[in-house]
């Protein structure tokens, strides 16, 4: 999960440090990732912008479904308070998780660490080193 890779010291296309831009890639999300994989061009910070896109589209995919189908299975009659409390647990463990994750991240990144998601953070490997 984690690969200590050290953004370096020198500056970066935006003329802060690849740990800062790498860190700032994860703020806002899609938007932050965006614009940083725009405006720089070195593979620690195009990592780090590639991880924040594919995890914030995955998780929007993730909300997306799952108001689909709780949203549907809560109007089935008998069952629909029982999915709606389990749905309830389920969000709250998901969006808690995901707070998490996107500090660990801003930190790691902070830190000068190529820390990855499992499936994801090599996925933004592939597509940073293109």
């Amino acid at each position: 999960m984690q690969e200590s890779q050290s953004g370096g010291g020198s500056q970066s296309g935006t003329g802060m440090s690849p740990n800062m831009s790498g860190a700032l890639s994860y703020v806002l999300g899609l938007i932050t990732g965006v614009v940083f994989l725009l405006i720089d061009k070195g593979s620690y910070v195009r990592f780090h912008a590639f991880q924040s896109i594919i995890f914030n589209v995955a998780l929007i995919a993730f909300w997306i479904v799952y108001s689909i189908v709780f949203g549907i299975l809560t109007m089935v009659p008998v069952i629909g308070v029982i999915v709606g409390i389990l749905g309830f647990l389920i969000s709250m463990v998901v969006g808690l998780g995901s707070m998490v994750l996107w500090i660990v991240l801003i930190i790691k990144a902070a830190q000068g660490e190529k820390w990855k998601i499992p499936y994801i953070g090599d996925m933004a490997e592939g597509y940073a080193s293109k």
